[in-house]
This record gives C-alpha cells, sequence and structure tokens, in this order.
C-alpha cells in the first residue's frame, strides 16, 4: 500500500515539523519536546487550560483542534499509541494559567497511564490542579452496564468542544470537568470498517475484509468489532449503527442532538453524505430534532474505508456550548 513518505520511521515527527510550518498563527511546538504543541496565541490568566492527545494517523485528531474554543495544547504519540508522560507535563506546565488544566483522552490503557503520570507530575512538580476527563462513546466495544471500559473514538470531538467552550467562557477547573463528562456521558457513537489502513512502517493491512464484507463496530486502530458480513447499502447501514446508538441511549421525540458521520480516512464526501441523508430521516421519523450537524474526516485511521456515526444529546447547556465559535487549523465554526 503506498504512501507518500520518508524513512517510516521519521514519519510522526516529519508530520508534526510540517504542521507547525503551515500554520504558525495557530499552533507552535514547544522547545522542550518536539510532540508538544500549544496555541500561539496567548490565553488570559485565570483560564482553565484545555489538553487533548492520543496516537497519531487520527488526523484532524488530535492536533487539528488546538485553537480558539477548542483545546490550548497537544501531545502527540506514534502512530496509534499514546504519547508518553514528558510531552503531556511540557504541555500542561505551558498552559496553566493559574487555574488548572483538564486533560480529556480516550479510554485506552496506555492513554489512562500516561496522561494519569503526567497528571501526578504536574502536581508534584509545578503545583498544577489537573482534572482529568476519559471518553468512551464508542458502544460496540463494551456492553452498556460495563461503559466505563468503553473505548474513545470520534465523539472525543463534542467532549473536546464542550470543555474548551467552557474554559474560554470562564467556567472553574471543576465546571469544565463537570460539563466534559456531562458531553461524554450524553455521547454515543457506532461505526462500520469496509477496509483496512496500513501502519507506515509494516505497509502491510491492519486486518482482513474480503471485498464483499463489512465488520459493524470496528474500532479505529483496527480493533475487532461486534460482527462481519456481508456488505450492505448504506441505508441499512445506517440504520443499524442509529437504531444501536439509540437503544443504548434512548432519545425522546422533541428532545435535540447534534450529529456527526465521521469518515475513517478514505471514505469519499459523497458516501458520508448518502450517510447522514439516512440518518437525518431516521431522526426525523422520530421527531429528534437536529441542532448541528457535521459530515466529514474527524477522526480517522489513516486510509481506512469506513465511517462512524456519533449523536450527542444535548440540554440546554450542552446547546450553548455546542454553538460557541472555535477556530483551529482543521476546523472553523463560526
Amino acid at each position: 500500500m503506498k504512501k507518500l513518505i520518508n524513512n517510516p520511521d521519521n514519519v510522526v515527527d516529519e508530520m508534526i515539523e510540517g504542521y507547525v510550518k503551515a500554520y504558525p498563527q495557530y499552533v507552535k511546538r514547544l522547545s522542550d519536546n518536539k510532540r508538544s504543541l500549544v496555541t500561539a496565541k496567548e490565553t488570559r490568566e485565570g483560564k482553565v487550560g484545555v489538553l487533548i492527545g492520543g496516537g497519531s494517523g487520527h488526523e484532524p485528531a488530535f492536533m487539528g483542534y488546538v485553537g480558539d474554543g477548542m483545546a490550548d495544547g497537544v501531545a502527540v504519540g506514534n502512530i496509534f499509541a499514546s504519547p508518553p508522560p514528558d510531552p503531556i507535563l511540557e504541555v500542561t506546565r505551558a498552559i496553566d494559567k493559574g487555574a488548572g488544566v483538564v486533560y480529556v483522552y480516550g479510554n485506552y490503557a496506555g492513554d489512562v497511564m500516561n496522561f494519569g503520570m503526567a497528571a501526578e507530575l504536574a502536581d508534584l512538580e509545578y503545583g498544577t490542579k489537573v482534572g482529568m476527563v476519559l471518553v468512551t462513546d464508542d458502544i460496540a466495544s463494551a456492553p452498556k452496564k460495563e461503559s466505563e471500559k468503553r473505548r474513545g473514538i470520534a465523539g472525543e470531538f463534542f467532549v473536546t468542544k464542550a470543555a474548551g467552550a467552557a474554559a474560554e467562557k470562564g467556567y472553574s477547573l471543576e465546571d469544565v470537568v463537570r460539563v466534559a463528562k456531562k458531553a461524554n456521558h450524553l455521547t454515543r457513537t457506532m461505526g462500520v470498517g469496509l477496509t483496512p489502513c496500513s501502519l507506515p512502517q509494516t505497509g502491510k493491512p491492519s486486518f482482513e475484509l474480503e471485498d464483499n464484507e463489512m465488520e459493524i463496530g470496528l474500532g479505529h486502530h483496527g480493533e475487532p468489532g461486534m460482527e462481519k458480513g456481508e456488505l450492505q447499502p448504506a441505508d441499512q447501514v445506517a440504520e443499524r449503527l442509529v437504531n444501536e446508538i439509540l437503544a443504548d441511549m434512548p432519545v425522546e421525540n422533541g428532545e435535540k442532538v447534534a450529529v456527526l458521520v465521521n469518515g475513517l480516512g478514505s471514505t469519499t464526501r459523497m458516501e458520508l453524505y448518502i450517510m447522514f441523508r439516512r440518518v437525518e430521516q431516521i431522526l426525523s421519523e422520530k421527531g429528534i430534532e437536529i441542532h448541528r450537524s457535521y459530515v466529514g474526516d474527524y477522526s480517522t485511521s489513516l486510509e481506512m474505508g469506513g465511517c462512524s456515526v456519533t449523536l450527542i444529546k444535548l440540554d440546554n447547556e450542552l446547546i450553548e456550548l455546542v454553538n460557541h465559535p472555535a477556530d483551529c487549523p482543521m476546523y472553523v465554526q463560526k
């Protein structure tokens, strides 16, 4: 599988170097750690910092969401691997404006361990108070009664959106954590995989699917899903994903949601809009109002084929935060 790269071992650092050069008005790299990026704009004293991060290969997640109304900094890991504590700690120190820092990250063993270690070191070495929000939106990865075991996938976009907007509005550390956890609690994602990605170091498919197969519930790193089966038309796939979400998180007639139809890297906009078309029809038939919609590549898996559907159920507070403007290199909302 072909890629436009140089040495496979250097892809992450060269990507970061190119990214910083492309968007100097948005981001800068810290001198202490080349995997630590922070906003290029001066943030006000007393503002809660929002730090995100995770493995590379999910672009625009995670570094694409550093900017106004979203995150203040990001720690970048290797392909599909958690960043170690050092870059997390460096970003924490850089974005701490005296009100503490909130970590938003997915529920993966490496992330849990490394972000947890960084939070302890931030307290011990700098006296920085850190709040932590674990994203667990992937309903395919564990049953509802064990929701704390679920992975974090595309729904992390909405949790970051809530945290970033709240911090910019002047919420306290405790309240930023509260609304981010509420956003996570009210967010569900379900995905379908069509084709694998390939890691730059191997050049080989990360998993196998036949030409006529799809996999429901496939993870962002190729983790096994709920089931493999024959490829179905887009309408049937959309119905399966939405119905699984609504069975896990009932949304009543008249309630509002925001919808994200997220491409996994190689899925065309044509396909994503065909999927959204049926998602909107299903929700409309149930009397569920779409307050905002997002269609495109928001959290990918290199060049994996397929998509995910995310719903976040909105109350008045979350509506205000979702509506808040954002200005990042890979995401702008007015």
